[in-house]
């Protein structure tokens, strides 16, 4: 699948949008409100493109909106974890993304990644530090991963801006050989963006994303996983069936 830049100062403000989007992230600040709930009455749906519905929220304290993406995906969880679990992956499906891979100390359950996301001149690039928690039920076969902001953890460049508030839940349900994903996300981007440009272009980011991670994960080297569940029924890894 190839997605099109777009070009002229919408197109610039799309792309600032999309560094708001990516494995898009939870800040730790304690005065940052949690995420609304995934079946809270005020979310509004503001497109539906095929298999995606996106809906947004006004946030208390914040010109920016939340937003809610549910994609009914063509593709069995086992493959969609797969490209999950590789930390460039960002580069393939999230929309914008330059540059991304894993550092520090880290497991399966509980790691650290970088990620850039490139920028139409004049607007600066914008980078994540991020750590990422996930964790499954084998009772009802759902994963569930957090993404979260913590800008401290590396040193900030020049030439980006660090986001450094952003928080991300995505919600994985098995449905036979398809999976239905939540993606809900709020994000306080850095720098003098209007609330009300950002959350008028804010539902196609989403979108783009992840029409390009269905796409993404149906490639041959995203094939041949399977889910490994512990015995006290918690996700322990993501493996190749034949290793």
């Amino acid at each position: 699948m190839t997605i099109t830049r777009a070009h002229g100062f919408k197109g610039m403000v799309a792309g600032v949008l999309s560094t708001l989007m990516f494995l898009t992230l939870p800040s730790l600040a304690s005065e940052h409100p949690p995420l609304p709930p995934e079946d809270a009455r005020e979310w509004t749906l503001r497109k539906e493109v095929d298999n995606i519905r996106i809906y947004t929220m006004d946030q208390s304290n914040s010109g920016f909106q939340a937003f809610k993406a549910v994609a009914d995906l063509d593709v069995p969880l086992e493959t969609l974890m797969a490209v999950m679990i590789n930390p460039e992956s960002c580069k393939e499906w999230v929309h914008n993304c330059t540059e991304s891979y894993a550092f520090g100390q880290g497991d399966f359950h509980d790691r650290y990644a970088y990620s850039v996301n490139d920028m139409p001149w004049p607007v600066t690039d914008r980078d994540y530090v991020l750590r990422i928690r996930t964790r499954g039920n084998a009772d009802t076969g759902e994963v569930v991963m957090d993404l979260n902001a913590v800008p401290g953890m590396r040193a900030e460049f020049n030439s980006r801006v660090r986001v450094d508030r952003s928080d991300t839940l995505y919600r994985f349900t098995p449905n036979g050989d398809k999976t239905r994903m939540v993606w809900v996300q709020h994000t306080e981007p850095n720098g003098a963006l209007p609330g009300w440009l950002v959350n008028n272009l804010l539902v196609d980011i989403p979108v783009k994303s992840l029409q390009a991670l269905e796409a993404v994960a149906k490639e041959d080297k995203y094939q041949g996983y399977q889910l490994e569940w512990g015995e006290n029924g918690n996700l322990q890894a993501v493996v190749p069936t034949d290793r």
